[in-house]
């Protein structure tokens, strides 16, 4: 058989379904992938082919500040060819294809272009909070102004909101191109999306499912890195204390949080490793006790750090906890603030308030990490982890398949 596998995002996004190529590549399945053009090399250097869809995304993690939000006219005409540029991409990429596996709420034609093929469609989230239920708030957009709420009152009004803004963003688009395939036309964009029987890859230990009992939870997606970290970071870890990771993958950070981030681990007697990212973080040349890292196995480095200080991605989440290492999340948006509620509440590390942090608040976010409580809760905590979700959920997709 042969599976397209679409998402639109970033590393975060894309990495778990490698994960699930490389399962069903060891079933004997054939993948295809329908991803950004960001990702194209490396997929392909895996020996996967790709179709690329959109623009490269990298550039939106630059350092700067944030573009003004087009007015309603020039956003219905950006999302009428955003949608128009997902069926024509999809419709081409899964040619030959039995099956579509979406990731991510951006897949607003991947379910109709299941649809017209005549071939099954599965939607899969990361983290809980993407998919609705009565126990957690919905994903925070701040771009639209959103602010996190965790009101258990209004989690229920949360929810409506989030479907008619759902509707109101894509239900014009997506229906004008389900017309051209002659589809029936849609009421509901979100429960078209994500389905009525959406998976979730995350693990149950740091995020339960509690909700809707036709969520399927499988587990993480998890590739079994075997890249050694490189000399100089060798070098480093091996000069001196455990340092401290800041890293915030394709998120666009905050002026001024660069030299917070080194100053606050020299508060508390650390020495820094801070990942480039899609912001291009750098460190003062010529200081001895911090470094500028490029792309890393998470996994190795993670083991040998005093804490991970980060954006929040389920990713990054989820390997720092497999990785026994603390934790202290500052949340942008999106599942952001889930993630850091989530490490606050199990005792494996800090959530830093919603937005910008100073070094003053790092410092005292860190401190607290550093705690010997959370040290031992991280050690017992990784022990419980599930590893093998993408083998869990590649066996399921291909059963499922007519």
């Amino acid at each position: 058989m042969r599976i397209l596998l679409s998402t639109i995002g970033s590393r975060g996004d894309v990495q778990p379904l490698v994960a699930l190529a490389l399962a069903l590549r060891e079933m004997d399945q054939a993948v295809h992938f329908c991803v950004p053009p960001d990702f194209r090399q490396w997929i392909e250097d895996l020996g996967f082919t790709v179709t690329t869809i959109g623009p490269e995304l990298r550039q939106t993690g630059k350092a700067g500040p944030p573009s003004a939000p087009p007015d309603p006219e020039q956003l219905r005409l950006v999302l009428q060819e955003s949608v128009n540029n997902q069926f024509e991409t999809l419709l081409e990429a899964a040619a030959g294809c039995d099956a579509i596996l979406g990731a991510t709420a951006l897949q607003i034609a991947a379910p109709s272009v299941a649809r017209y093929l005549g071939i099954s469609y599965t939607f899969v989230a990361y983290s809980p909070c993407v998919l609705p239920s009565r126990d957690h708030a919905p994903p925070v957009l701040t771009r639209l102004g959103e602010v996190p709420n965790d009101n258990p009152d209004d989690f229920q009004s949360l929810w409506d909101q989030d479907a008619a803004r759902w509707n109101g963003m894509w239900l014009e688009a997506l229906n004008s191109n389900r017309n051209r395939l002659k589809l029936p036309p849609l009421a509901d964009v979100r429960s078209h999306v994500l389905t009525e029987a959406p998976w979730l890859a995350a693990d149950p230990a740091l995020a339960p499912w509690t909700g809707d009992s036709r969520v399927w939870q499988t587990g993480p997606w998890l590739i079994d890195d075997a890249q050694p970290l490189n000399a100089e970071v060798e070098e480093f870890l091996a000069a001196g204390e455990a340092p401290v990771y800041f890293g915030f993958g394709s998120i666009r950070v905050t002026p001024g949080l660069n030299e917070a981030m080194i100053q606050s681990a020299r508060n508390v007697g650390r020495r820094v490793i801070v990942s480039r990212g899609w912001a291009e973080l750098s460190v003062p040349q010529g200081q001895a006790d911090c470094l500028a890292i490029g792309e890393v196995n998470q996994q190795l480095l993670f083991r040998r750090v005093a804490a991970v200080v980060h954006h929040g991605g389920a990713g990054t989440t989820t390997a720092a906890a497999r990785a026994s290492a603390p934790q202290v999340i500052i949340p942008q948006l999106y599942d952001q603030p889930y993630w850091s509620q989530r490490i606050q509440a199990l005792g494996i590390g800090v959530a830093h308030p919603f937005g910008t942090a100073d070094e003053q608040s790092l410092t005292g976010a860190l401190s607290a990490s550093l705690k010997s409580a959370i040290a031992e809760r991280t050690a017992q905590f990784a022990a419980v982890m599930q590893a093998d979700g993408a083998e869990v959920a590649a066996r399921k997709l291909v059963d499922q398949i007519p």
